[in-house]
């Protein structure tokens, strides 16, 4: 056995461990991390690396490659190896890696490669595994398990595996791949959350086999690979790795992660208390959630499409006419005269510059679909394909979606220099006229990469970092050239680390079904379990209504008077307004869809005063909300939270989809039954909650019945929140006062109101207003420090509840 280490441990030398002198070493490699951040282990024809980048976040990665297991992690992860505090011992034949939070205990192969290694000796003439054994095993250091890696495997393509085709995905002049896989210990009672979006329907992604890869096809709706874990056990994985890869999570006692290609198994653990110091480390390996423009948390109201510049006009006056509330409107695709042209069709947007200059001077801000897509009839596509910046085959041709697709063909921007041409084409042809916000449609890409190739790689290999890439070329572009603009990205699909480029992601192509609507609950938690906050859906489903839809009982709204948009969907404005209501509680709420009219007067006078009263409501929450965003820019902590995150001792909610908090201070519970006017709520263990709609307390730990006739949705608040309401405007960029401040008694607590120019990233530099506000229950006060959030006197804007 043989143990590598240029630097033999930073500050202590440990006698104990047996290490080969540095010029034993083998020599450095330009893609290898430096040998003075980690430990290098090697025996039995594998290298095992342990890295630290914080006491509670280690990376490991192996291979039968001694290259490649000591090569860099890969895209998405910018964070750079920290071994302070970290020390290394052997004991009883292990070798031991610890810090003042996490003991790391590794049992592999001593000696020479034997065949022996890879199967028991009775079947391994026939059957043997793919590679040596390992075992790592992740404590705290008071000897709590976290997690055990039981093995791991490095196997050829091969038909007995199905795997066999896989190799036509490559060139002979790529480096050798392999399906690269682990197997980590899983406990009885775990339970596990987060890996991107997957539209099945539950949150617990324990029993269930995850297909890791973006999949527009997918079975309930598009899935979005994010391959980041977190375990009701203290700790979370993120693994390492871009290709499809499939994961079990506690099938038989372990949860596999098998990806389709690459040379070595690389993976992080990071270990917690709590679920936000896992965000921490997630935030720490793969970058901050930057605030977005303040417009963006306010409303922002779509449909496919508005066609003209004169409708576009006419629903912002809509809006403004009724006083009512609304911050930003987006023009959907063919805006063009080509897919690729970079235009907007004079016939029907004549001016869009002035256009933008009246909807600014209304309050509105503007975001427009950008396509990474160029038909060979349009301006630019020569000079993307004789540069070579297309997704190519392995003849150098582009890609494309012939005979049923005849859009052209998906940019590479893993490729440095396109993607900084697409943003120029792009700022130049497009937010040139006066848009302010980007919609990066079709950022799987759209022509799946696999059996072709990227700038990066071949495409079975690095199938999922797209978005990544395509994002990042976006936002670097604003940082660049819009200095005094914060970006707003909509994107279809993520990686890991697309939260730092100004993103907001949304679950693409849905149908407006009840099914679809009740699974967008689970789905979105899942998503910003991810660590990926800014998440969204297109309120009321995307895909057009069916033409007779009869629900099973009357519906609560009546839809006589909504039929130009509704046809013969009668429950539909129910749906709708039920679907408004739960997106009035998401980090971003925007509506979408392919009806004929889609804004809040479209759906009856039933609906009308319902969708305007939620409207309202959201607009008198953007001082909690915005808040809540810089405090995930200061921690990676999303704040559209799963109940387990925040009430990890209380079984019952291990596995509830259909429940969540929206902040510290809402419990939302969703109707998600056509017909229904009462739904039961489960409030956790742990505290006590008021009905917000009728300040009744009730006691956690139990099952309720509630009231929610078609105009509420249920709503609870947690005992000891401190909410902070605003002004009623029309717009984020009116002045909105501190109208109120609501507190919740029953528990002390705090929170930090946060405002500045809603515009810029000063913020980044220390700019803006920050009160730290505190309730002592025992004196049943409210105390403030900082800046000051109002001017009238507190008795006139503090409330607290129960008291007269």
């Amino acid at each position: 056995m043989k143990r590598f280490s240029a630097v033999l441990f930073w500050s202590v030398l440990i006698s104990s461990v047996a290490v080969l002198s540095a010029s034993l070493a083998l020599p450095p490699l330009a893609s290898a991390q430096s040998e003075a951040s980690r430990v290098v282990l090697q025996g039995g024809g594998e290298t095992i690396v342990l890295e630290p980048y914080a006491p509670n976040v280690l990376r490991v990665s192996i291979s039968m490659d001694d290259a490649a297991a000591r090569s860099a992690p890969g895209y998405g992860i910018i964070a750079k190896p920290d071994p302070a505090g970290w020390s290394a011992t052997e004991a009883n034949g292990s070798d031991v890696y610890k810090s003042s939070r996490m003991t790391v205990t590794v049992n592999h192969p001593r000696g020479a490669a034997s065949t022996k290694l890879f199967g028991n000796t009775g079947t391994s003439v026939f059957f043997r595994g793919s590679a040596p054994w390992a075992h790592i095993g992740f404590e705290t250091n008071d000897g709590k398990k976290l997690v055990e890696m039981k093995g791991w495997g490095q196997a050829v393509y091969n038909h007995k595996d199905g795997t066999a085709q896989l190799a036509n995905d490559f060139r002979p002049s790529d480096p050798k791949s392999f399906v690269m896989s682990a197997s980590f210990s899983s406990r009885d009672d775990e339970h596990y959350y987060g890996l991107g979006q997957n539209q099945e329907g539950y949150l617990d992604r324990r029993g269930h086999a995850i297909n890791c890869a973006h999949d527009y096809l997918a079975a309930a709706a598009p899935t979005v690979c994010v391959p980041f874990m977190l375990s009701n056990k203290g700790y979370a994985i993120l693994w390492d790795n871009p290709a499809k890869t499939k994961i079990e999570a506690g099938f038989n006692e372990q949860t596999r992660f098998e990806s389709q290609a690459g040379n070595r198994v690389s993976y992080f653990i990071i270990a917690a208390g709590n679920a936000d110091e896992i965000y921490a480390g997630y935030k720490l390996l793969t970058g901050p959630t930057h605030l977005l423009p303040k417009a963006a948390y306010g409303y922002i109201q779509c449909k496919q499409r508005y066609s003209t510049q004169e409708e576009l006009l006419a629903v912002a006056k809509g809006y403004r006419d009724r006083h009512l509330p609304a911050d930003m409107l987006v023009v959907d695709w063919f805006y063009y005269t080509k897919m690729g042209q970079m235009d907007m069709d004079p016939k029907y947007w004549p001016d869009p510059k002035a256009m933008n200059k009246q909807l600014h001077d209304m309050g509105f801000e503007t975001m427009i679909s950008v396509w990474p897509r160029f038909t060979p009839e349009s301006r630019y596509y020569d000079t993307v394909n004789k540069n070579g910046w297309f997704e190519k085959l392995a003849d150098g041709t582009p890609e494309n979606g012939l005979p049923y697709d005849r859009a052209g063909s998906d940019i590479d921007t893993t490729n440095p220099d396109a993607a900084k041409w697409y943003w120029n084409i792009v700022h130049t042809n497009i937010m040139s006229l006066g848009f302010d916000a980007l919609w990066a449609d079709e950022t799987e890409p759209d022509l799946p990469p696999n059996g072709a190739f990227l700038h990066v790689g071949p495409g079975t290999q690095y199938f999922n970092v797209y978005p990544y890439f395509h994002t990042k070329a976006l936002y670097d572009g604003y940082r660049k050239d819009e200095p005094n603009k914060r970006a707003a990205i909509l994107s279809r699909d993520a990686w890991l680390g697309a939260q730092s480029n100004g993103t907001i992601f949304w679950s693409s192509d849905i149908y407006p079904t009840w099914d679809t609507y009740r699974r967008q609950i689970p789905t979105g938690l899942d998503f910003a379990a991810t660590g990926l906050t800014y998440w969204s859906n297109d309120t009321g489903g995307w895909q057009w209504l069916p033409s007779v839809h009869k629900p099973a009982h009357p519906p609560l709204l009546d839809p006589s008077d909504a039929r130009k948009v509704v046809g013969g969907y009668d429950d539909y404005p129910e749906l709708y307004t039920r679907w408004f209501q739960y997106a009035t509680f998401l980090p971003i709420m925007r509506t979408h869809g392919s009806r004929e009219e889609n804004e809040v007067w479209s759906y009856g006078k039933g609906a009308e005063p319902i969708l305007e009263k939620y409207l309202r409501l959201r607009y008198e929450l953007i001082p909690y909300i915005y808040s809540l965003g810089y405090k995930t820019w200061e921690t990676g902590a999303p704040f559209l939270r799963a109940l387990p995150l925040d009430f990890p001792d209380d079984p019952k909610v291990a596995d509830m989809g259909d429940e969540y908090m929206f902040g510290p201070a809402f419990l939302v519970a969703p109707v998600t039954e056509q017909g229904a006017t009462t739904r039961e709520v489960y409030l956790p263990a742990g505290s006590d909650w008021y009905n917000y709609w009728t300040s009744e307390k009730v006691k956690g730990g139990q099952t309720i019945k509630v009231d929610a006739p078609i105009d509420t949705i249920p709503l609870f608040v947690r005992a000891g929140s401190i909410i902070p309401f605003g002004s009623m405007v029309e717009s984020t960029h009116d002045k909105q006062s501190i109208a109120k401040v609501r507190v919740y008694p029953g528990a002390d607590s705090s929170f930090t109101l946060f405002n500045d120019d809603g515009v810029t990233y000063a913020y980044e530099n220390g700019a803006g207003s920050i009160t730290h506000l505190k309730w002592d229950d025992g004196a049943q006060k409210l105390t403030h420090e900082g800046a000051a959030a109002w001017s009238d006197s507190d008795s006139s804007i503090v409330e607290v509840v129960g008291q007269k």
